[in-house]
């Protein structure tokens, strides 16, 4: 087996192997993958964190030993962050896996970065329900994308997901995914901050989630993302004045 680690802010993971094909999801710096087969200059990649499976583009990824996936790893808590080497910069966005992070410095790929930002280690610090509502509020207005994971665009999955990555929870990537885990809540008013709520279509299938905040309040990337209110219904969008999407069920993951 062959494994790999991203080198850079974002790298997208796409459906097929083509810079035309849609892109499905991202890996962020520092994220770890199974590296199935390649395909010209492309690889088939498995997530470490999720076994979300896509194709990525060989000249994105930096190849390692499975014995350097490291699960003790902090995360970034700053939008954007700049980390340097001596010789070059890179920024680092919210959720990036920082490697043999001491604190203000990780290590990548034999060199030493200065990190001088907010991070995490869940392991270590358990994200308090304070903390988790400051980490959701700083989403607040990123934009809608497809298969996107940062600030700088993100969809709903991909937000509840890196948001529970922070919390050293791993959750699936797509919404359909996520709903199988945790334990079902059976209230909107039993609902505790964190929660995770689900919402389907007209035929039943489930199409959305977003997470939990207090005064029966979700925050959720639908446009961009946005705080609106929770009843058993579903969401009630403030701006519109209407009902944007129908609750399926809430489910608790946080232990």
């Amino acid at each position: 087996m062959k494994f790999g680690i991203c080198p850079l802010s974002m790298a997208p993971i796409r459906a097929k192997s083509s810079d035309k094909s849609e892109m499905v999801s991202q890996l962020l710096f520092g994220e770890t993958f199974e590296i199935l087969k390649k395909k010209g200059s492309w690889l088939n990649i498995r997530c470490i964190l999720d076994d979300y499976e896509g194709w990525m583009d060989a000249k994105q990824a930096f190849p390692i030993d499975k014995k350097d996936i490291n699960p003790d790893a902090a995360y970034s808590l700053e939008l954007a962050q700049g980390a340097m080497t001596s010789s070059h910069y890179i920024p680092i966005m919210m959720g990036s896996t920082l490697p043999k992070f001491d604190g203000m410095h990780f290590q990548f790929n034999g060199q030493r970065y200065n990190f001088s930002g907010q991070a995490v280690n869940p392991k270590e610090t358990k994200v308090s329900t304070e903390q988790l509502i400051k980490i959701t509020r700083k989403y607040l207005y990123a934009p809608y994308l497809w298969g996107g994971r940062t600030p700088f665009g993100i969809d709903c999955s991909g937000f509840t997901q890196v948001i529970y990555k922070m919390m050293g929870i791993s959750l699936q990537r797509d919404a359909s995914q996520q709903v199988k885990q945790g334990k079902v809540v059976d209230f909107v008013e039993e609902a505790q901050i964190g929660d995770l709520a689900f919402f389907e279509n007209k035929k039943g299938k489930i199409v959305h989630v977003g997470i939990v905040l207090p005064e029966q309040k979700i925050i959720h990337a639908s446009g961009q993302v946005r705080i609106d209110e929770l009843d058993h219904q579903g969401i009630f969008n403030v701006a519109a004045r209407k009902y944007s999407h129908q609750l399926r069920v809430i489910k608790r993951v946080r232990k």
